[in-house]
């Protein structure tokens, strides 16, 4: 599976289940710094087992380097990293193999690859991969800080809980140090709280929820992107519907756009500070694909998991008649808490990509 940008290259690969997952990053120039401690902080940040919201599955999750860095420097060939997969239960997937589960890729996996499919865990479906894309991800916001370039998330909403929204024009560094301090990915400590309570009553009824979390961009200049096709947009769409469970992206006022008029979403062009800004960002940073100095603000929603321990309706393919599945193993009640980091690292590897 590979991200394809202008500059970068960024190739994931391995399974849920098998012996490690990784990343291959190429295009990288040499001598650029990387700093592991900080890289294995945000992988933290994503890892499984370390919180009552998330799959007990416990993983490490710390990246071995096998070629690229050099006295922890870039040294211009392919940076490659694997994470070892040390806790793994495969039994819990043996039916199926017959009996897929409802909302997964297990059925047209099956249809696309035969018996040769490796479903354990979800194979190369599984948000497992995100972890080594995390490893891309997190050396380009380091790349992108050094450039005067910052990116952070938050969890915007969890069912019907809201966190506060990002203030479009005024975004500052200090939000993205409120969400790290929270210990949960909120603004707000209060709907953080709130969040996991929602989360819980859905774990305890063997069921689960969605969530979507907003990501902004902040330091960039103005006229990176392009038009149509080369568009900002388009290349951090594409990229971010790479990451399991997302169904949905919009940017600044999005959908809601739709429901306005010209005079309430047109973003009008002032000075501020001695140089063109503007009044308001419902447009989220992004004009005709290209970047105007503005914060940039998106939002990717993600579906509940489709692993839940409630009784679901499938098909049995060898029999082929319909039967009740009911689904063990370990499981995220709600995939949109640590999928936080990985959406800034899909966001900071397009945006590195766009100024290299």
């Amino acid at each position: 599976m590979q991200f394809n940008g202008k500059k970068l290259t960024v190739s994931v690969f391995g399974q849920s289940h098998a012996a490690a997952v990784g990343m291959v990053m190429d295009g990288l120039p040499a001598g650029v710094p990387v700093d592991r401690e900080a890289l294995q902080a945000f992988l933290n940040r994503r890892a499984p087992g370390r919180a009552a919201y998330a799959t007990p599955r416990r993983e490490a999750d710390a990246p071995e380097f096998v070629s690229g860095l050099v006295e922890d420097h870039t040294c211009g060939a392919p940076v490659c990293a694997i994470i070892r997969n040390t806790d793994v239960r495969s039994g819990d997937y043996d039916r199926l193999r017959d009996v897929p589960r409802p909302s997964h890729a297990d059925y047209p996996a099956r249809l696309r690859y035969g018996q040769a499919y490796d479903g354990r865990g979800g194979g190369p479906f599984s948000a497992r991969l995100t972890a080594p894309l995390c490893v891309a991800g997190g050396i380009a916001l380091q790349m992108l800080a050094a450039r005067g370039v910052r990116v952070g998330a938050h969890l915007a909403a969890v069912a019907a809980v809201h966190d506060t929204a990002f203030d479009p024009v005024r975004v500052s560094v200090s939000d993205f140090d409120r969400v790290a301090a929270n210990g949960f990915p909120t603004l707000s400590a209060e709907a953080g709280a709130a969040m996991r309570d929602a989360i819980e009553q859905a774990r305890q009824k063997q069921d689960s929820v969605g969530g979507v979390v907003e990501c902004a961009a902040l330091g960039l200049p103005a006229g990176v992107g392009g038009p149509l096709f080369q568009g900002l947009e388009s290349a951090l769409s594409a990229a971010l519907f790479a990451i399991p469970a997302v169904r949905g992206v919009e940017f600044g006022a999005g959908f809601s756009a739709a429901s306005m008029q010209g005079s309430q979403h047109n973003d009008a062009y002032i000075l501020s500070g001695g140089r063109v800004a503007t009044a308001t960002n419902h447009a989220g940073g992004i004009v005709g694909g290209m970047t105007t100095g503005m914060p940039l603000v998106l939002r990717a929603a993600f579906k509940p998991t489709p692993s839940i321990g409630l009784p679901q309706r499938s098909v049995s393919l060898s029999r082929m008649e319909e039967t009740e599945l009911v689904i063990t193993g370990r499981h995220d009640p709600c995939v949109a808490p640590r999928a936080v980091p990985v959406v800034e690292a899909v966001t900071a590897l397009v945006l590195l990509d766009q100024l290299l």
